[in-house]
């Protein structure tokens, strides 16, 4: 069986860290996906879907370091789903992705950029080093690749 989710979005907000008692930390940031198509009238349409997303542990500090609001970023991980009772005593559902891989795909804003494309950093919590796969036809913004031309 596999559970497997792969994204390729912007950050709605800087990612929220918080630590548990353990010592462990989690990271909690949104990302927006965009996809347009045209309706029936040929009017072009845009739809942004919202995920959340979280990291853990080493994950989370680097993401606290290095990921801002508006970064176009790679997300992988695994789609989970949670529930708990509000303090009105009534049940909530929530979805998120547990990312356990991202990639930062353009230069920071603002001082401090990566010298090349090639040297952003990219972090995993899998074993065997922290790189992630460049993902095939990532060019500038998400609605403009070759990806959009993909039959599914």
């Amino acid at each position: 069986m596999l559970n497997r989710v792969t994204l390729i979005g912007r950050l709605g907000k800087d990612p929220e860290v918080r630590r548990l008692e353990s010592g462990a930390a989690v990271a909690k940031f949104t990302l927006a996906t965009s996809e347009s198509y045209k309706d029936k009238d040929g009017n072009k349409v845009d739809t942004t879907e919202w995920h959340n997303v979280v990291v853990w542990r080493s994950l989370a500090e680097i993401a606290e370091k290095f990921l801002k609001k508006g970064m176009l970023i790679y997300v992988e991980g695994k789609l989970t789903y949670r529930e708990y009772t509000d303090k009105d005593n009534v049940k909530k559902f929530f979805t998120e992705i547990v990312a356990n891989d991202f990639r930062m795909l353009e230069r920071k804003e603002g001082g401090g950029s990566f010298p090349s494309a090639a040297d952003e950093p990219a972090f995993s919590n899998r074993g065997g080093g922290t790189s992630v796969p460049e993902p095939a036809g990532v060019m500038g913004d998400v609605g403009d690749s070759p990806a959009d031309d993909l039959p599914f």
